[in-house]
């Protein structure tokens, strides 16, 4: 059957003058309702990275050909800046046409994985019935988390309390593969910028170990673990996805299957800004040094601030306990608008700078070696600057 139900999905997305018949007959053979789930592979926007899915319903008694997906938002939303900045975001869930949907993410060049579950037909009506609930206007908005309540978990949810617990009761127990950070450093090394940001920001709760039921906010490991789930019928165990389809295959490359060492690249990066900024300050003059290393400074304390901002001042958990608060300080705004040198200056960013060499191997155990890799050599070469710098003095007496 994957075959003819790839063909029929393909003709859907044509129209209805192009159906064969052989895709006629397999539609005129689905007359009983059917839930799917869908898993859309990643794209090429920094939020569809990490992938996304959506529970298909066909239910021709409903009228209902649709995709329920739950990973809308609006830019124009009221205050959505504001939101985004204060962890409180909104997104919302939608139910459209299978032919729009799938066309949609064809259109960005992104796989479309289909599973067919095999749901009684009270847990069709129960699950059919939910997500019918949860597009209304008054219910479709909820609270987006990144990792807790996003696209993924509900559908994880949804689904979860169609089997009635089932979901949960077997993956909660067992350890899952990689941390919440392993999975978002996999999924974004691609972006050189995306990457380090996500790695600035995010603290020592992403480090935690998660069991396998958490892991699912990765849309393609719900699809892996209900690829491989049983349930129990009078036929005995049976599997969960009777049918397990590509409908598009995406020409990008597969995502890494786990983190690699990545810090090379920011520590070579890093000090090539250090060497070019030397170049130049060979050729302009020492001022432009000091102008450059409080200029960087400035612009480390500024980015310490944020993160604590983002600590203590908004809702956003997994910034919380955030080691990059040693390399991205606060402190570094005091030497950026002092003038003048200081020779505590250097001793001071190297006490700091060894604490953040020593505390990723300490509890809370969190990962910053590429944080530290791009942003080290710049601090210490400032402060070497500034602690070498010569006060600006008026002529001195004769």
């Amino acid at each position: 059957m994957s075959w003819r139900l790839s063909l029929l999905i393909l003709c859907l997305l044509l129209g209805p003058g192009s159906f064969p018949a052989s895709a006629s007959t397999v539609a005129e053979s689905r007359n009983a309702a059917e839930t799917w789930l869908v898993t859309y592979g990643p794209g090429e926007i920094y939020w569809q990275r990490f992938g996304h899915n959506a529970i298909w319903i066909r239910d021709p008694q409903l009228g209902l050909d649709h995709v329920f997906n739950f990973g809308f938002f609006d830019f124009a939303q009221e205050n959505f800046i504001l939101r985004f900045l204060r962890g409180r975001m909104l997104y919302f869930s939608a139910a459209q046409p299978a032919r729009e949907e799938f066309a949609a993410y064809i259109d960005e060049d992104r796989s479309i994985r289909a599973q067919r579950l095999g749901l009684s037909p009270e847990q069709q009506q129960q699950l059919t019935g939910f997500l019918l609930h949860e597009v209304r206007p008054e219910n479709r908005n909820y609270r987006y988390d990144y990792y807790r309540n996003n696209c993924s978990t509900r559908v994880r949810d949804a689904l979860d309390q169609a089997l009635g617990g089932r979901l949960s009761a077997d993956f909660g127990r067992l350890p899952a593969a990689q941390t919440w950070r392993d999975h978002t450093r996999r999924l974004t090394v691609a972006d050189f910028w995306l990457y380090l940001g996500l790695e600035i920001a995010l603290g020592a709760p992403v480090d935690r170990p998660i069991d396998a039921w958490q892991e699912m906010f990765i849309p393609a490991l719900l699809a892996d673990a209900v690829a491989g789930m049983q349930l129990e019928s009078g036929d005995g165990r049976v599997p969960l996805a009777l049918e397990d389809v590509m409908l598009f295959e995406s020409s990008r490359d597969d995502p890494a299957a786990a983190p690699r060492a990545w810090w090379p690249r920011y520590l070579l990066a890093s000090l090539a800004a250090v060497a070019a900024a030397w170049l130049m300050c060979r050729l302009v003059g020492p001022g432009l040094a000091r102008i450059l290393a409080r200029g960087w400074l400035l612009t480390a304390g500024v980015g310490g601030l944020a993160l604590l901002f983002f600590w203590v001042g908004t809702d956003h958990a997994v910034a919380s306990m955030n080691l990059n608060l040693l390399v991205l300080n606060p402190l570094w705004l005091w030497p950026a608008l002092r003038r003048g040198a200081d020779w505590r200056m250097l001793p001071l960013m190297a006490g700091f700078s060894a604490l953040a060499l020593v505390m990723p191997v300490l509890p809370p155990h969190q990962y910053t070696l590429d944080v530290l890799a791009a942003i080290l050599p710049l601090n210490l070469a400032a402060a070497a600057t500034l602690t070498g710098a010569r006060p600006t003095r008026g002529p001195s007496p004769r």
